[in-house]
């Protein structure tokens, strides 16, 4: 066995003359444990708020989406985009077109964003699980067109979720100029009758602006014809989505841009991401201050060994093991306080996934009752390192500039 780690081993555990110093040692093991419960804990829950958002997101984004690199739509009709469908990984190809819009409703005006999609969108997305209302997901019939608009929007055009008249839609007529004496000539107008449907994503984003209707309507209004917006792509169970897009990629070429639905959200989880480090950075920041506890644990324990020092050197030991007998005094204090907060933290986390039993408020405020929680190994790796890290560089520099000073 290595003699220094022998020796550190038996002083950490033994009884020392004076009772505060194993008092000031146990305390080293929790602020050190106490601060990796913190990352743990903060960076799960971080976790589960991403994996949230993320849920409210699919249920509206689709697995894969094509756009144009240049300019808002592309052919639809294009062979390379209808090659996709033939693709054994696509289980289900769905075109959408998307513009800006003003909408009408009983003298109430907002701006909109009108996204016009195919049948099969409650296929593609499970669209379902977000909608709220009495009504089919009918987009369109024979005679006319539906819409499915966000929560919020509807609030501020003042409607019931079955409104009585229809949404007049205008969007500015293509290179057409302004006629001042008749300014209506330079819009195109439709009319959206209510599908007794909302969707609610709990985003801003979506639920204030969005309108779910037909691509037909979309058309008719943008006046396109075979242009869309968008392709999107819904891949087969069990397909690399990673591989799949990358197929994609390279079979399109530098026209089109595919993005997988982390990147269709790009900006929402590199916001989140930045709240995690800062979290993480602020919570090493006080594991830092945590580490004191064990510069003075290990201070007081020199000077209490100062005649067991002298006995060692008589017996051989040299400066090096010496100073080694106290840096795996530190050292052990840091792991033993990592792997307990570790422990204690993915067991709390357990619990509140289990039970929920710290709230967000009261029942019915927040989207979930409790804090989400979701533990990554990837994260409690990096805390457990970063823990030993910063423990073991605390306890370096003091470690050797107290033996030289306490030791002579």
């Amino acid at each position: 066995m290595n003699f220094p780690f022998y020796i550190a081993r038996r002083y950490l555990f033994s009884k020392k003359s004076h009772n505060a110093i194993n008092v000031i040692s146990a305390i080293s093991v929790c602020g050190v444990a106490l601060a990796t419960l913190a990352l743990v804990c903060t960076l799960s829950v971080f976790n589960g708020f991403q994996d949230l958002v993320a849920s409210f997101f699919t249920a509206f984004d689709p697995q894969l989406r094509i756009t144009a690199v240049r300019g808002k739509v592309f052919d639809g009709e294009d062979p390379r985009i209808l090659a996709l469908r033939q693709m054994p990984e696509v289980a289900v190809w769905s075109r959408s077109l998307e513009d800006n819009a003003m909408v009408q409703y009983q003298g109430r005006q907002a701006m909109a964003v009108i996204k016009g999609v195919e049948d099969n969108f409650d296929i593609l997305t499970p669209i379902d699980s977000i909608l709220y209302g009495r009504g089919e997901l009918t987009l369109h019939d024979e005679v006319a067109h539906y819409a499915i608009p966000g929560i919020q929007l509807l609030a501020t055009l003042g409607s019931s979720i079955r409104f009585l008249d229809p949404l007049e839609v205008y969007a500015p007529r293509r290179g057409a100029k302004v006629n001042l004496a008749n300014p209506s000539t330079a819009f195109v107008t439709g009319s959206l009758f209510s599908s007794g449907l909302v969707f609610s994503v709990n985003q801003e984003k979506y639920d204030a602006s969005y309108i779910l209707t037909s691509i037909d309507f979309a058309r008719s209004l943008f006046q396109y014809t075979t242009e869309v917006s968008a392709v999107n792509l819904r891949l087969a169970p069990g397909a690399d989505t990673e591989a799949v897009k990358r197929q994609i990629q390279q079979q399109l070429g530098g026209d089109f841009r595919v993005e997988d639905r982390y990147e269709q959200q790009a900006d929402t989880y590199r916001i989140m991401r930045v709240e995690k480090l800062i979290s993480y950075l602020f919570l090493t920041f006080i594991l830092v201050i945590a580490c004191f506890n064990i510069i003075g644990s290990l201070s007081m324990l020199i000077i209490d060994k100062r005649d067991d020092v002298a006995t060692l050197r008589n017996l051989g030991a040299s400066d090096k093991q010496i100073v080694r007998i106290f840096l795996f005094e530190g050292r052990m204090i840091s792991f033993i306080g990592a792997s307990v907060g570790v422990v204690l933290g993915l067991i709390l986390c357990w619990v509140q996934q289990a039970f929920g039993l710290i709230k967000l408020g009261s029942s019915g405020s927040f989207v979930v009752d409790a804090y989400p929680v979701s533990v990554e190994v990837t994260d409690v790796a990096v805390v457990f390192v970063t823990v030993l890290v910063v423990g073991f560089l605390s306890v370096w520099y003091p470690v050797r500039y107290l033996s030289k000073r306490l030791l002579k």
